[in-house]
């Protein structure tokens, strides 16, 4: 394909800040991360070449801005491979043979196994630095591509002995440039951090909503919030999947041995329930997930703590807008929000999280303005 046309970049927003990138960008992969950075690169104005081994796919991510077409003379700087983990390694060496001065990144979400993979096969890694960016969608393609799917999300960079200081800063400006954080680690770090915070979640989720495909419909009715957020990334496609779990399966069968370990005991616990010693077992699981959650950072990755307050919302146009203005008004900020809908109600539940100090205020305000406020779930 030697069409070089392309829609002209994006418009410039107010505030805009000079990229750290310059040269050409060639993404090797017009799906959701791939059409993703490059929409984010030519809002900073730089030139972006997009490849697919799909050609509807690639015309798509072009007809949408994220990039242009190859041509015969293109000399990137920097390339992206952005395909499924199965071909990644595959793609990265054909990338660093076809553009000998030009470095080469990925953003698979499993590091070790290909550079495992091109170690063995001899290939000169010199100019290759390992990278993934901990963002994403349920939804895939290059019509889901947003430009602001990096900001303020960690973009794991693995360097290693031979990665040359130049190269290394060409990779971490690419994250920089689309809004993300960049953060070094090994290979093997972050294969048993995702692991962990990614890769057995997804299984945890999928497991636990596959028991809904068979449910009465009288139970699926009763669902409420924390169904959903538990299974929320179900939803995910099992062909990408398949090959991220088979990837990474040492990390994640360690921790699945242990989680079943710990399911098997609670069920012990509880086919006797009064037995001497059950409750404290059941009340220690549920104490060490309360431990856990604390040590997840919050809103910009603070460790700080909100506090939160349920406010009924009608069911009507505006409702949530005249919310959100009113808590503007008293002077809080919200920090996060989430929202649950009752089945047949007419009104939807807004968890609201604030800061502690805010919190009274914010009820006294509220119901003083008419909002019913469903109670402060920390109490």
């Amino acid at each position: 394909m030697t069409d070089t046309t392309s829609a002209p970049a994006g418009p410039r927003r107010a505030g805009f800040v000079a990229p750290r990138l310059s040269g050409t960008v060639r993404i090797v992969g017009a799906g959701l991360l791939g059409a993703s950075v490059g929409h984010a690169l030519r809002a900073k104005g730089i030139d972006v070449v997009l490849t697919d081994a799909s050609p509807a796919q690639l015309r798509l991510a072009v007809d949408y801005g994220a990039g242009r077409v190859p041509a015969d003379d293109d000399h990137p700087s920097l390339i992206v491979v952005a395909v499924p983990p199965d071909v990644t390694a595959d793609v990265i060496q054909a990338e660093l043979e076809r553009f000998p001065e030009a470095v080469v990144t990925d953003v698979a979400s499993v590091k070790l196994e290909p550079f495992r993979t091109l170690r063995g096969r001899g290939v000169d890694l010199t100019r290759y630095i390992g990278s993934h960016p901990l963002a994403g969608r349920e939804r895939g393609g290059a019509i889901s591509a947003r430009a602001d799917l990096f900001i303020g999300r960690p973009w794991v960079v693995c360097r290693d002995e031979e990665t040359k200081a130049s190269d290394l800063a060409l990779v971490e400006a690419l994250a920089l440039d689309v809004g993300a954080m960049p953060l070094e680690m090994t290979p093997e770090e972050h294969d048993r951090s995702v692991a962990l915070t990614s890769h057995v979640p997804q299984v945890v989720a999928s497991l636990l909503a596959a028991r809904l495909a068979g449910a009465e419909e009288g139970a699926l009715r009763l669902a409420g919030q924390g169904v959903r957020d538990t299974t929320r990334i179900a939803a995910s496609a099992p062909e990408l999947w398949v090959q991220i779990l088979g990837a990474n399966a040492g990390p994640v069968v360690e921790i699945l041995d242990a989680l079943a370990a710990d399911l098997g005991e609670i069920s012990d616990a509880l086919r006797q329930p009064a037995a001497p010693g059950a409750r404290r077992i059941v009340a220690e699981a549920i104490r060490q997930g309360n431990d856990g959650v604390e040590r997840l950072p919050g809103k910009h990755g603070q460790n700080r703590r909100f506090e939160t307050l349920v406010v009924m919302v009608d069911d009507t146009a505006g409702q949530l807008g005249r919310l959100f203005g009113e808590l503007g008004e008293l002077g809080v900020n919200v920090e996060d929000l989430r929202l649950e809908h009752s089945p047949g109600a007419q009104f939807g539940l807004a968890e609201i999280s604030v800061d502690p100090a805010a919190l009274h205020g914010a009820i006294t305000g509220l119901q003083e303005r008419g909002w019913r406020i469903a109670g402060n779930t920390n109490d």
